[in-house]
């Protein structure tokens, strides 16, 4: 049964509210937020896009010329008290004379993590922190803002296609396609609301990809991320011939012949060299710097191939896996699985989804597991 409390119910609103900056604000969080007096909703409000109004103040104007005075807001993530592209949300509630706010997550970054809590209450406004299944909801939301404010990587989503019988490919490398239609339909969309799309330079290299997201009401595309140690993505491929348009970043390592390097920087792609003293450390200094991007990539999608998904995993650098089974047995010794690399020596060491849900994609089934929380 939907809970009928008014703080419950005006709580989820903001939260659905917020949703809809998905692919348009990061690298801020999505938050939405609801003015309400005397049980009347007088204002609603979302962040819409990077560098715009915060939702309270978007919230705060859908009211109109209605005295706020005693009313309340309800706000998916606490509001912000510093001064960034836009001013602090705490003055413009308290301009406003609301008395009340009512908070469903925290904000866990450095410059906020309850201050902006702390200021409200000590200008005499009554704050309510919402708990439970609420809460954890509110925080999942947004999964790719508190991973990197938290650690300063990108929270990595591991999308895959695979047989009834857990193959990504044949043993000739065919992999087109295993998913149906309205699958890879749906993984555009997750392209369009991630910063980031990532692949090896294997799966460039055999599929020449854009690695666009091609469905409608795209805001902006992602940035194309190839792993590829020595530099091998050639001039004429896709992704390097679309590089001034939409951003392309190679992470190479320190064997990159340096002609080759500079060829790549000559079409306006972008060189990261990661370090470490195997591939898992080198993933791990690749998210470093991704993150620390002048427009950082707080969320990415990890497409593959098998060999680049390992290596992730052994980084521990993978924090959901959606996984798409479609009705088609592949079979043979020498076909592709979808994760390589090391991996683990007993199942009890075995990474542990912490929720596992199923539902229908077309003609596949969609796993999605949630293997880390923020």
């Amino acid at each position: 049964m939907p809970s009928t409390d008014p703080d419950h119910v005006l709580l989820d609103r903001a939260i659905e509210l917020g949703r809809r900056g998905m692919g348009r604000v990061s690298p801020n969080p999505l938050v939405g937020a609801v003015v309400v007096r005397d049980g009347t909703v007088l204002g609603e409000g979302w962040h819409e896009e990077f560098g715009g109004p915060h939702a309270e103040v978007n919230a705060i104007r859908a009211a109109g010329d209605a005295d706020l005075r005693g009313a309340t807001i309800y706000v998916s993530l606490e509001p912000c008290c510093h001064e960034g592209r836009q001013p602090p949300c705490t003055e413009a509630i308290l301009a406003a004379g609301i008395s009340r706010v009512v908070v469903a997550s925290d904000d866990p970054t450095e410059k906020a993590s309850g201050r902006g809590l702390g200021i409200l209450r000590d200008e005499g406004v009554e704050v309510v922190v919402a708990n439970g299944d609420l809460a954890a909801r509110a925080r999942l939301e947004n999964q790719a803002f508190r991973k990197h404010a938290r650690t300063g990587r990108p929270w990595v989503l591991f999308k895959a296609a695979m047989s009834l019988d857990g193959k990504v490919a044949t043993r000739s490398g065919d992999s087109k396609w295993i998913s149906g239609e309205e699958s890879r339909t749906l993984a555009h969309h997750w392209r369009a609301a991630v910063d980031a799309v990532v692949v090896g330079v294997g799966t460039a290299l055999a599929d020449d990809p854009q690695l666009t997201a091609r469905v409608p009401g795209v805001h902006r595309q992602p940035r194309r991320v190839v792993f590829d140690s020595t530099a091998r993505l050639p001039g004429d491929s896709q992704l390097v011939i679309m590089a001034r348009e939409i951003p392309l970043t190679v992470v190479t390592s320190r064997a990159a012949p340096r002609a080759a390097v500079e060829h790549l920087e000559m079409a306006g792609v972008e060189v990261v060299v990661a370090t470490g003293e195997n591939e898992p450390a080198r993933v791990a200094s690749a998210l470093d710097q991704l993150g620390a991007l002048d427009t950082p990539v707080t969320a990415l999608l990890l497409e593959g191939g098998p060999h680049l998904a390992g290596a992730f995993l052994d980084a521990g650098e993978i924090d959901e896996a959606r996984l798409f089974l479609a009705p088609v047995l592949v079979g043979g010794r020498s076909a592709r699985d979808p994760l390589e690399g090391e991996g683990v020596e007993r199942i009890a060491d075995a990474m542990r989804a912490i929720s596992l849900t199923c539902e229908p994609s077309g003609e596949d089934v969609l796993l999605t597991a949630r293997l880390r929380e923020w």
